[in-house]
């Protein structure tokens, strides 16, 4: 039986009821799709997803792959072998790239749609299939020679990275040392280490991989900055190739991957450290675009991770709550709270008893309105919805939610996969569900591709701070518009509810402005920022739940005032209650949040140390 529960429903609920994207359908960009072939996609992949790519997590997990470090390279599960076989013959591995480049050519929110399928069966397995990703972005950044070599990328189904991170050097991104050396022929020899890089070893899986590779050019003609504006973004291909054919040459690269992390979770993936020109062998690389714009280039491929990585923690979040639901229906224990005097009284299943409901209402709420934010925020992508034709601001708040789908998505699924596990007791600490495995997988997404701190940051002084909070005017703007459009009597209560909560985000956002002002005269007060954009972060991210919950809860209303019966019924039923228990058990909590920022004090950063 598939670990994997997938929630179909919820997707085309959300795609076609709420955002309404078959309206863009059937017209340039989207011409050849429409919403019969998009409810088609969704259906195969979800019957792939449950089927043979759910059935790589557990085996991958506990035969993760094996590295030979006589070939630098791993040995894959059969496994995940048969997998990423399956995806890549399906072609489901081309859903996010461009028609032109011979992707599917489908909106955002329905590409992103199929995305969480494949992540939430397996997410090494995208991980393995997403050099098409980085391809489409050396086409749109490269040489007309290197745009070539995308197309033989894509066509010839390589693999690809993302090479930034460093033994000593993490976040930091301006300190990296990797030096790339201009050639007389053009290329670059790059000579570092590397570390922590996924998918640098793929065995079977591929015959070529290119690392997308940030070092700092050195050389004649070459001017040296410091910082991130100093870095470039190099091409290195793990073997070289005919520049125009595609076809290999036979000759190996110097980059070697030099070891594979031994990891709490996510075994299936390779997490490697690459050496670049330390085995006798020089690794021959070539300046992407031939300009020194590295970290530019690189936030597209970063970009796209982030939101991947949002997406993977939401799907398994949906997944566990699913396999919460079915054990607690399953499961009988106790007796119903109103017969616990009662000697006799019959057993119940646990979907009886008030707490556990709690908790799967918590976890649906949050699993369907995260699916409604991510969703919605990849529909900013394309102009598929929002902002009545203003792409700048559509950009605008779509670059201002990626890290609130990253950090704050990630952060509350990660703890709420927790609560999941209480649901079954301690039975979900056995590996005889695959809750313990969540855990363990999901971790990695409040890490890499930034911490949630890191994440909050990015959040508050890039984002809302540095254009003066347009953006987020933006965001809140649209939450406001939300709550006036359309009443519905019967939703007074959630309508009110998500008022003040924005009200209080408001509120946390002028507090934080004030004391960005004040480090101007006292550079120590941003310290009172730095110690809040965590917290920023998650209530913006509790607003925004609440707010597609009850765009969601609209839809649903409607629906059932129409007559909609039976597994219909059910359905908007479920989604009116979850916006009215978000409403009730969350959104209040903001206003506390809103008070601890007001009632900051620098005492924390003036401690001495060894008080800690």
């Amino acid at each position: 039986m598939s670990h994997y529960k997938s929630s179909v429903r919820d997707l085309e609920f959300n795609l076609f009821e709420v955002l309404r994207v078959q309206d863009k359908l059937n017209a340039p960009p989207f011409q050849d799709v429409d919403e019969e072939t998009a409810r088609r996609l969704l259906g195969e992949l979800e019957g792939l997803a449950t089927g043979v790519l759910s059935d790589s997590l557990v085996d991958a997990d506990r035969n993760p792959p094996a590295f030979d470090p006589e070939r630098h390279d791993v040995t894959m599960p059969a496994s995940v072998v048969k997998a990423v076989g399956a995806l890549v013959q399906g072609g489901w591995d081309r859903t996010s790239i461009r028609g032109e480049l011979g992707g599917f050519g489908i909106p955002a929110a329905l590409s992103w749609s199929c995305t969480e399928l494949i992540l939430g069966a397996n997410p090494a397995l995208y991980f393995y299939v997403g050099g098409k990703i980085s391809a489409q972005i050396i086409f749109d950044n490269g040489t007309p020679e290197q745009q070539q070599w995308a197309r033989f990328a894509i066509a010839r189904d390589w693999g690809s990275t993302m090479v930034l991170t460093e033994p000593d050097v993490g976040s930091d991104v301006g300190q990296i040392s990797t030096k790339a050396v201009r050639q007389e022929d053009g290329s670059w020899h790059l000579e570092g280490v590397k570390r922590f890089i996924t998918a640098a070893a793929q065995g079977e899986l591929t015959e070529n991989i290119m690392h997308l590779v940030l070092a700092r050019p050195e050389g004649p003609g070459v001017e040296a900055r410091r910082g991130t504006k100093g870095l470039g973004l190099f091409l290195v291909p793990m073997h070289h190739f005919d520049p125009s054919a595609g076809e290999l040459t036979g000759e190996r690269n110097g980059v070697y991957v030099t070891s594979v992390e031994d990891k709490m979770g996510l075994k299936a993936s390779t997490t490697c450290e690459l050496a670049f020109g330390q085995h006798g062998k020089a690794a021959k690389g070539w300046l992407l675009g031939e300009r020194v714009d590295g970290i530019t280039q690189m936030f597209d491929a970063i970009t796209y991770a982030r939101m991947m990585v949002g997406i993977k923690s939401i799907s398994t979040l949906s997944s566990a709550y699913l396999n919460a639901l079915e054990f607690a229906r399953d499961r009988v224990q106790g007796a119903d709270l109103t017969q616990l005097l009662e000697k006799n009284a019959p057993r119940v299943p646990i979907m009886r008893h008030p707490d556990v409901r709690r908790t799967l209402m918590t976890l649906k709420a949050y699993a369907e309105g995260m699916r409604g934010l991510y969703l919605y925020t990849a529909s900013l992508q394309d102009g598929t919805a929002g902002f009545g034709g203003d792409s700048a601001a559509a950009a605008k708040v779509h670059d201002l939610l990626l890290p609130v789908i990253k950090g704050f998505g990630a952060e509350r699924s990660w703890h709420l996969l927790s609560d999941a596990l209480q649901v079954f007791g301690g039975s979900g600490y056995m590996r005889d569900y695959p809750i313990e495995q969540y855990i363990r997988d999901g971790k990695v997404d409040t890490l890499y591709e930034g911490t949630t701190a890191i994440q909050s940051m990015d959040f508050f002084f890039r984002k809302v701070a540095r254009d003066g909070g347009i953006a987020f005017n933006h965001l809140t703007g649209e939450i406001a518009a939300s709550i006036e459009a359309d009443h519905d009597d019967r939703l007074d209560f959630e309508r009110d509810q998500l008022s003040r909560a924005l009200q209080d985000v408001q509120r946390m956002s002028q507090v934080l402005f004030g004391y960005l002002g004040e480090a101007l005269e006292d550079p120590k007060s941003v310290y009172r920022v730095g110690r809040h954009t965590v917290r920023f972060l998650l209530a913006v991210g509790d607003l925004a739940v609440g707010w597609r919950l009850f765009c969601q809860a609209k839809v649903a209303s409607r629906a059932i005032a129409d007559g909609t019966d039976g597994a219909g019924l059910a359905f908007y039923q479920g989604k009116v209650t979850a916006a009215r228990f978000f409403a009730r058990t969350v959104l209040p909590e903001l206003s506390t949040q809103a008070q601890v920022i007001e009632a900051d004090d620098d005492g924390l950063m003036d401690l001495d140390e060894a008080a800690f």
